[in-house]
């Protein structure tokens, strides 16, 4: 998730809007709900990442795209107003139909052109998001056609233009219904939200996510994939392993320091006033969950451990 989406987001998520952006930023933050994006002006841009595996970047989550002989399968599906500029990007690269989307998990940035992809693909995803997606968002059903057809509880594999595309399921990590997506052939792995580069994550405690099984997921999917396999974040450019690693690091250690500050007796509001996460600042504020937002979210996971 980028900042030019986050009017969109607070709008889809106004649990979350209050969460994060409480306090001294609740102006700005009613400001940004009430915007909203303007779609005719979002570009979408095609990269290749390798094999026959491309990556879309436009509003919301990144798009992992496959072509082949057999037709094109996406993973993820953005907004749907973007649909149409979707489609036309996707037949830049091949004029064979959308046959499957695959679904990292259920948020509005990644599912939200299920409603129009669905018509004519099939949509597959973890059993959660299917749970979540028919019980609707803010009091509205999800469509019929933006539902999943084929839900999975562990594992699932679509055979398609020569790869065996696997969906793996690693719980409670984003939310509770993240897939990691692994294109064995190409060499690609699309992580979804478990991983992203705008800075530091955010973890949907509500959906069932958590920031140890967030940790968890990625260490246990490095083991699982090539040393050099090419990453897809949910957010972000084409990345490698060692970027994960890093990112792993940080949640690790950031971690620990809340853990070692609420040892000594300090409260999230005297670490975040001592600027406790000070040494990731620079790299990790450029995004929309800050130092004080993460501090906030470690200290409460931690609260509720033994």
């Amino acid at each position: 998730m980028n900042n030019a989406m986050l009017p969109r987001f607070f709008h889809k998520y106004p649990m979350f809007s209050r969460w994060v952006l409480g306090g001294a930023c609740l102006g700005l933050a009613a400001g940004l709900v009430r915007a909203q994006q303007d779609f005719s002006k979002v570009e979408v841009k095609v990269s290749k990442v390798a094999g026959n595996v491309y990556m879309l970047e436009g509003s919301g989550g990144n798009i992992g795209v496959s072509v082949g002989d057999d037709g094109i399968l996406i993973v993820d599906s953005e907004f749907a107003p973007l649909a149409p500029k979707i489609k036309a990007a996707l037949h830049t690269l091949s004029a064979k139909p959308i046959r499957f989307v695959l679904n990292t998990h259920f948020h509005g940035d990644h599912t939200g052109g299920n409603s129009e992809f669905g018509r004519e693909a099939v949509i597959v995803a973890h059993d959660n998001v299917h749970q979540r997606l028919l019980a609707g968002t803010d009091g509205k059903p999800t469509p019929r056609e933006a539902l999943p057809l084929i839900s999975f509880n562990d594992t699932a594999t679509v055979h398609l233009n020569g790869e065996d595309i696997r969906a793996l399921h690693f719980p409670h990590g984003h939310t509770d219904g993240d897939s990691i997506i692994y294109f064995p052939k190409s060499n690609v792995a699309h992580m979804g939200d478990d991983f992203v580069t705008y800075g530091f994550p955010f973890v949907d405690g509500n959906g069932g996510g958590s920031i140890g099984g967030m940790i968890t997921a990625l260490e246990k999917a490095l083991t699982q994939l090539p040393a050099d396999v090419k990453i897809i974040p949910g957010h972000g450019p084409v990345s490698t392993p060692d970027d994960v690693r890093k990112f792993i690091a940080m949640m690790k250690d950031t971690r620990d320091l809340v853990a070692q500050a609420r040892k000594a007796g300090k409260s999230a509001a005297e670490m975040k006033q001592a600027h406790l996460l000070a040494k990731y600042e620079a790299d990790y504020n450029k995004g929309f969950i800050k130092a004080e937002t993460w501090i906030e979210q470690l200290d409460q996971e931690l609260a509720k451990q033994p």
